[in-house]
């Protein structure tokens, strides 16, 4: 097979494998690279080779493997590139002192512990030709490194952006990412010259060209972002001009002896941190280099890692040394370092954690070891490993000390306890548990309709006045959702950015809202998600929402239309869940509950004598029958509607209709009404499990809006909050 025509075929499959786990390490909460990293490994002799070594040879032989290396090359000098420009100088706004030391602390403690470790370790995995000097200090360095860009996504995943400990780690990795690159560049000329004495020139030169690049380089670099803002737009000359200098930045460091990945990385660190000039080149950058020329390298990477080289207990006893020296230099730095800084211990806890991650940025430090020949194979599969275990015990290490419960309470957001009119300070006599709704909004724009209703749910019309009512509140909530681990747009400040702006969108909605007295109960809740149905029931869990009001919407794969997230929160979710069809019926002047005796039936007439309570409407409860047997309303239920005042129940009616067809009869008496509220049950097509076959036809064919309702807590406790004396009652209602 021609060469070129062979490694075509093997980018096909390294693109498509490294999508495929990559996306399976997503789905297991872990960073989308770390799955792509494990796909690289998989293509070389630790499985594909180990399991099929003849095909194996016979798709990536030998010779296409400087094409593969100059692939992954341009796609590292373009991924430093990126990681430059996101180094933006907001990351060293928060608590410097305090990051400088820890920083510093948490790259000296593991550098130490690695350099003690090099003595062990030199005369067991290396040779002569190779200076202890240069092994010593690679493997310190490898000890030390932070990755900055993994670091900063699982941050932004977890939404610890606005909180003090996101603040501190952000800056501490940025101070730890300039810090090691420099000790990495000291690292990579003593390897190239043999000793520390005949690396000087080097370091000199290096010293020169970065204050070059940080006074000429930025002043020319600054003329180009003018020129940017004048033009508007990102020509493709100028990004030609770009991407030129970035490539001779590239070749000039590694001319002066320490890499090209230095050059590019710092140039992309010079640049303007003009927003709209940094999103644009990152856009247009980012998609080639982290879908095409990345997972590349990372198969590179994966072709020269062979865990069969591990082949006796004590190099698997070497390597857990390795492991566990990485991450106790590394935890231990920080959280001495943080508690001396007067960090408190959970948080001083979650940084060393936080401070763990190594990521993609090992992988490129140990490829230049073991390009330079500094480490052996066997060394470079041990650190390899060290890099994937590191980074993928962050996560959970990070929820299991930090969990959401307490990023909540960290979190400075824009509405405080004290803008919903709630004083907790107070014991539960005086302060009780507000009625809350939790309403995801994904498109502001247009489900008015949705948080409208929720507002009517929540809050009484004016005119009616209801002094014994306990405060509710109404959370709309929107969740930005990114696709894409490394984007620019997950990225803290960019995130920061969206998550303002779609703040900005929902305070526009809630402004809409009638009347203007019932806005003060709404207040909006804007995070970033990797699992929007799945962060949904969490935020109602943390939230103590006692409902959550979704809209309807078809899924792209599936032709039911409450399947995808909307199945998954009806399912799933530890709250009662609503999920309504807006038919655009702007008025709640009559509702219609068919009733077949069932809890979610319950919920569906609860949720009706809220509005009806609430509102100035009419209620119809449809009993379709078979014979005549009437279905009794529970007896709770049926206690709680005689606790009504006497001017609510006068505007119900119980209408009891025989009618071999329930789904029918149901649209048919929807006509005459604003409002349908129908439970999960088979009698009107929609199951708790299967969700039914019929749900498109009382969806579609429901001539008034609808509203379907799951319960899943107490139904008492959406009324508890109108009617205190009947929750004073219940305990005796329920024995």
């Amino acid at each position: 097979m021609h060469i070129v025509i062979l490694v075509l075929v093997e980018v096909l499959i390294i693109i498509g494998l490294s999508r495929l786990v990559g996306l399976g390490f997503r789905s297991i909460k872990q960073p989308l690279v770390i799955g792509e990293i494990v796909a690289g490994i998989m293509l070389g002799p630790s499985l594909f080779g180990l399991v099929a070594p003849d095909l194996a040879v016979s798709l990536f032989p030998p010779e296409t493997i400087p094409f593969l290396n100059v692939l992954s090359q341009v796609g590292l000098i373009f991924f430093m590139f990126l990681i430059g420009l996101e180094l933006n100088p907001k990351y060293l706004s928060g608590q410097l002192e305090v990051a400088v030391l820890t920083s510093h602390v948490s790259i000296l403690v593991p550098f130490s512990l690695g350099t003690l470790l090099a003595v062990l370790l030199y005369p067991l995995v290396s040779d002569a030709s190779v200076s202890f000097t240069a092994f010593a200090l690679f493997l310190g360095a490898a000890m030390s490194i932070t990755a900055f860009p993994v670091l900063a996504r699982i941050i932004t995943e977890n939404n610890l952006q606005g909180t003090r400990l996101g603040t501190l780690a952000l800056t501490c990795a940025a101070v730890d990412d300039v810090t090691a690159w420099c000790l990495l560049a000291v690292a990579i000329a003593v390897a190239r010259t043999g000793d520390f004495a005949g690396a000087i020139p080097t370091i000199i030169a290096s010293i020169v060209y970065i204050g070059l690049m940080l006074t000429a380089g930025r002043w020319f670099l600054q003329r180009l972002a003018k020129h940017y803002l004048r033009a508007g737009r990102l020509s493709q000359v100028l990004l030609a001009g770009i991407y030129m200098a970035v490539v001779a930045s590239a070749l000039i460091t590694e001319l002066i002896g320490i890499h090209l990945i230095f050059g590019a990385f710092l140039l992309g660190a010079a640049m303007p941190k003009n927003e709209d000039l940094v999103r644009e080149l990152a856009v247009k950058t980012e998609d080639f280099v982290l879908i095409f020329l990345l997972p590349i390298f990372f198969a590179y990477s994966g072709l020269k890692t062979q865990i069969g080289l591990l082949n006796r207990p004590e190099l698997w006893l070497l390597c857990a040394l390795v492991l566990g020296v990485a991450i106790a230099g590394k935890y231990i730095g920080t959280y001495v370092a943080a508690r001396v800084s007067g960090i408190s211990k959970r948080e001083a806890s979650a940084l060393g954690w936080l401070m763990n991650t190594r990521g993609l940025t090992e992988l490129i430090v140990l490829n230049i070891g073991l390009e330079l020949k500094v480490i052996s194979p066997l060394i470079f599969t041990m650190l390899v490993i060290m890099a994937l275990v590191t980074t993928f015990m962050t996560s959970p290490l990070l929820e299991w000390t930090y969990p959401k419960k307490l990023i909540r309470l960290d979190v400075v957001e824009p509405q405080s306890e004290a803008q919903t009119g709630i004083d907790n300070s107070a014991g539960s006599e005086t302060s009780p548990h507000p009625f809350r709704i939790l309403v995801p909004v994904a498109n502001p724009s247009t489900q008015k309709g949705l948080v409208q209703l929720a507002v009517a749910l929540a809050q009484p019309a004016v005119g009616i006045a209801l002094n014994y009512r306990y405060p509710a509140i109404v959370n709309p909530l929107s969740l930005i959702e990114f696709q894409e681990d490394y984007a620019f747009e997950s990225t803290p400040v960019e995130a920061d950015r969206l998550i303002a702006q779609r703040r900005q969108q929902l305070q526009e909605l809630i402004n809409t809202l009638e009347p203007p007295e019932t806005r003060s109960c709404v207040h909006p809740i804007v995070r970033i998600s990797s699992n929007v149905a799945r962060e949904t029931a969490q935020i109602a869990t943390l939230e103590q929402a006692d409902l959550i009001l979704v809209g309807w919407h078809r899924p792209a794969f599936s032709s039911n239309r409450l399947g995808g997230r909307v199945g998954q929160m009806l399912t799933t979710a530890p709250v009662d869940v609503a999920v309504f069809v807006d038919k655009g019926k702007e008025q709640l002047e009559s509702l219609l509950v068919p009733y077949s005796a069932n809890i979610h039936d319950d919920l569906a007439l609860i949720l009706a004598l809220r509005l009806l309570i609430n509102r100035d409407c009419m209620l119809q409860i449809l009993q379709i029958v078979a014979n005549q047997a009437k279905e009794e309303v529970s007896y709770e239920l049926n206690t709680m509607m005689e606790q009504l005042p006497t001017s609510v129940r006068d505007r119900i009616e119980i209408k009891i209709l025989e009618a071999p067809e329930p789904i029918q009869a149901v649209i048919q008496a929807s006509e005459g009404v604003d409002l349908t509220i129908a439970g999960t049950s088979r009698a009107w097509g929609i199951e708790r499990q299967t969700l039914g076959r019929y749900t498109d036809q009382l969806a579609i064919q429901c001539r008034s809006s609808l509203l379907i309702t799951r319960r899943y807590s107490q139904v008492t406790a959406h009324l508890a909050s109108m009617l205190p004396e009947v929750s004073s009652q219940e305990p005796t209602l329920r024995s």
